[in-house]
């Protein structure tokens, strides 16, 4: 199979019916969903109350605060050019905020302790005008939480962050995302205000088949965190970008960063946690990646699985009624288990490093036996054999060690040690000791080993 061959018709008919299903369930004026798969739209649909008007691709909904994934790549696209640490202290770069101490890191995963939201009036609702400088967005005593000890997610949090975009690079929010990250992805759809064709923005009564429309203002100072139009063919492209990164925007190893947990999740959401910009969420055995958002009159949602290279997304032009973010899961959910993605052929090394060919096979941590393995990247993979421990992949530095990519040893060295012959004697990893026999005699093994050697029962 191929991307560009069609989905099934069975997996389309499935498709089709849950999003009618969200559309009637959770009436709502109108609801366009599309998935993508392998970088391809593989399909696209719609429901709407007014027959012959349905949405398409091209029709812009508001998506809330699917924003602050765009703005956490400016930010992440300055710390690459080294104009900033993610632990730098705010105050390094926006002096003057009264919340100087917070790090970037912790405003990207909401872990700052920030309020959830801005003194009233509501600021979804109400022109960001009423909010002309930060200290309005901020309000007296914006820290509620211990800053760094957990996860409270922070619309003004985002303020900051689009406030820092712009000091350090001398111009509006809104151009510099358009410069770099709308144009290079060719997101031209995707815009601060609202350009035809777009949905109109509605409330419908909770026990009554009414609808009164909501406004749509400017956020002004709030918009870095929930201003943005767009469609379902350029939030896809987003998501391609935010799976596999784009050299035009950002590396694909910032982006992982960016998907990678920043902070515990809240008491009782063991479900969920958030990155750098990014939410992650657990279905059965997947995990989905992406981000929410809502305006008064509007749901939006990009949800998009790296495994099965399977992307949803889900807009919808109501206040409140269809869940979209479980919407978007199910339509993951439904491709990516009827029509799993197909691995590609295997195929062995182009050559063959002897030296590391012969670091693979069994290693022993005192009795416990560990398999090496050489990956097709050029990496290694450290496992044990027996249960669920420690394992780990490993990426190559120039000095000749290892770095761990993932798990207990992220960030540990893996050092290969040599006899004075030269031959292997050990694997040191964050100081603990494999041979190539469980407590080799011949090998530096902390502690030694009794010289009586193994015994049986009969001493």
């Amino acid at each position: 199979m191929t991307s560009s061959e069609a989905l099934l018709p069975s997996t389309r008919r499935a498709l089709l019916h849950r999003v009618a299903t969200a559309q009637s369930e959770g009436r709502t004026p109108s609801l366009v969903a599309a998935v993508q798969r392998e970088g391809e739209i593989a399909w696209s649909g719609a429901r709407s109350c007014v027959d012959g008007h349905e949405p398409d691709g091209d029709t812009q909904f508001r998506i809330g605060s699917i924003t602050k994934t765009f703005t956490a790549v400016l930010v992440m696209r300055l710390r690459d050019e080294g104009l900033l640490d993610l632990d730098d202290p705010l105050d390094k770069h926006l002096p003057g905020t009264d919340v100087g101490y917070l790090t970037v890191f912790q405003l990207l995963g909401h872990s700052g302790g920030l309020a959830a939201e801005t003194p009233a009036p509501w600021w979804e609702r109400t022109p960001g005008s009423l909010r002309p400088e930060l200290v309005d967005v901020l309000g007296e005593g914006p820290v509620i939480h211990p800053s760094g000890h957990g996860h409270h997610y922070s619309n003004p949090g985002y303020t900051l962050l689009g406030s820092l975009v712009e000091r350090l690079r001398g111009e509006a929010w809104a151009e510099v995302l358009r410069r770099e990250i709308l144009e290079p992805l060719g997101m031209d759809r995707t815009t601060p205000e609202a350009h035809a064709p777009h949905a109109g923005g509605w409330a419908v009564h909770p026990w009554a088949d009414v609808m009164l429309p909501e406004p749509a203002e400017d956020l002004g100072l709030m918009a870095p965190a929930g201003q943005l139009w767009s469609t379902t063919t350029d939030l896809l492209r987003f998501a391609a970008f935010l799976a596999q990164g784009d050299e035009r925007v950002l590396r694909a190893s910032s982006v992982a960063e960016m998907r990678t947990p920043a902070a515990p999740p809240e008491a009782g959401d063991w479900a969920g946690t958030y990155g750098l910009g990014l939410q992650a969420v657990r279905r059965g055995n997947r995990t989905l990646l992406g981000h929410s958002g809502s305006l008064p009159g509007f749901l939006a949602t990009l949800l998009f699985s790296v495994e099965d290279d399977v992307a949803a997304v889900v807009l919808s032009n109501a206040t409140s009624g269809p869940l979209t973010g479980v919407v978007a899961a199910d339509l993951v959910q439904i491709v990516a288990d009827a029509e799993p993605r197909i691995p590609e052929p295997w195929r062995p090394l182009p050559e063959v490093d002897e030296e590391l060919l012969a670091l693979t096979g069994p290693w022993y941590w005192g009795t416990q036996v560990h398999a090496l393995k050489l990956l097709a990247d050029g990496g290694l993979e450290f496992q044990p054999l027996r249960g669920a421990g420690r394992a780990a992949r490993f990426r190559a530095r120039p000095d000749g060690t290892w770095t761990g990519l993932n798990g207990y040893y992220a960030g540990e060295t893996l050092r290969v040690v040599r006899a004075d012959d030269g031959t292997v004697d050990h694997l040191d990893l964050g100081s603990f000791v494999f041979t190539r026999e469980p407590y080799e005699r011949s090998a530096a093994v902390p502690g030694g080993v009794d010289e009586g050697g193994w015994r049986g029962l009969a001493i």
